[in-house]
């Protein structure tokens, strides 16, 4: 064996470790609850990709501070999946690589909805609280080889050699940093909603405020009267903002969190040179004071943040800074609340 092939194989036994804290271990559990079986090796396997999961978004969160990192643990059962800024990534998680192959999930490869740019490969040594990056792969490198060669499956999964990984895991914070998710391309989804192209559609959920100064405004966003909400309209009309369209929407956070609900607030009104300024609040629906620790924060088009604001205890609304920006540029709002995370797309 080469010098070469010495080192390369002594760097892949000295992976970037990521260490645990016990709440990472217990929030692990409490996420792979939600993908229980009476099989005891895929209820462990959840549990392990719950904890790759949450040790990648750590590190991710730690080295690329000014990007919104979230989590999503719809497949967990299988892999874990996370999204930081216009970038996707796929998590493997595996005990041991004595096999000298990691396996990934036919589905995640194949179905276009699940694929993600990279599929990044983590030894999980729960019992010495520690994750290890073992290296990853791009799905397009991933697509190329199993159209040109015959990879043998096991249990449902490509079974595909280490030797195919990167191993420096700074490559993935470069292109992250300094290329476009357009430059790893994913499978393009054909899915229709309604016989309306997939596109045409999400175009269409987002929500265009300069048409609200021309009175075209969705039935989705309410009049600030009109809110069955006795907090919200007494703090919103006694403070002195400049007048313009307001309108409220009322977002249900969901059953896991108490059924607890909140007012987002949006005012804009006109500028000079055809801008549109913009005040985003939020509020307690039905409460006198927000729940902690709720995030609001301002995203840009690519998902980099731009603003972020905490509720603390007591606070009776929370808001960003107000901003302005031409007609058609976009960006959205997301509500972020333990692991629940929601996001109001927009277009000026």
């Amino acid at each position: 064996m080469s010098n070469s092939a010495n080192s390369l194989n002594f760097r892949f036994l000295l992976p970037e470790v990521i260490w645990l804290e016990p709440e990472n271990l217990l929030l692990a559990k409490q996420i792979s609850s939600g993908a229980s079986s009476s099989n005891f090796k895929e209820s462990w396997q959840a549990y392990l990709n719950s904890i790759a999961l949450l040790a990648f978004e750590q590190w991710l969160s730690n080295h690329l501070p000014n990007q919104i990192v979230t989590r999503d643990t719809t497949f967990i059962a299988k892999v874990g999946n996370l999204n930081a800024g216009e970038f996707k990534y796929c998590t493997i998680a595996t005990e041991h690589l004595v096999d000298r192959v990691v396996s990934i999930p036919q589905n995640a490869i194949e179905q276009p909805e699940l694929t993600a740019n990279f599929y990044v490969v983590l030894e999980v040594l729960e019992e010495e609280q520690k994750v290890g990056i073992r290296g990853f792969v791009t799905y397009n490198q991933l697509n190329q080889v199993r159209s040109n060669l015959e990879l043998p499956m096991r249990d449902g999964c490509y079974q595909i050699p280490v030797s195919w990984f990167d191993i420096e895991p700074n490559h993935l914070l470069f292109y992250n940093g300094y290329l476009s998710a357009s430059e790893f391309p994913l499978a393009i989804v054909e899915t229709q909603v309604n016989n309306v192209n997939l596109s045409e559609f999400l175009q269409s959920t987002r929500t265009k405020l300069s048409e609200w100064l021309e009175g075209k405004i969705d039935t989705s966003w309410q009049a600030i009267d009109s809110v069955s909400n006795p907090e919200l309209n007494l703090a919103f009309g006694s403070r002195n903002i400049q007048q313009g369209t307001r309108r409220a929407k009322i977002i249900d956070l969901g059953i896991q969190l108490g059924n607890e609900k909140v007012t987002l607030l949006v005012n804009v009104f006109p500028e000079p040179e055809d801008k549109i300024n913009v005040l985003i609040q939020l509020y307690p629906n039905g409460k006198r004071f927000l729940k902690p620790n709720i995030k609001l924060i301002l995203l840009s088009k690519a998902g980099k943040k731009l603003q972020e604001v905490n509720s603390r205890v007591q606070d009776n609304y929370i808001q960003l800074k107000p901003f302005k920006g031409e007609p058609g540029k976009q960006f959205s709002v997301q509500i972020n609340l333990e692991n629940l995370i929601l996001n109001e797309s927009f277009e000026l």
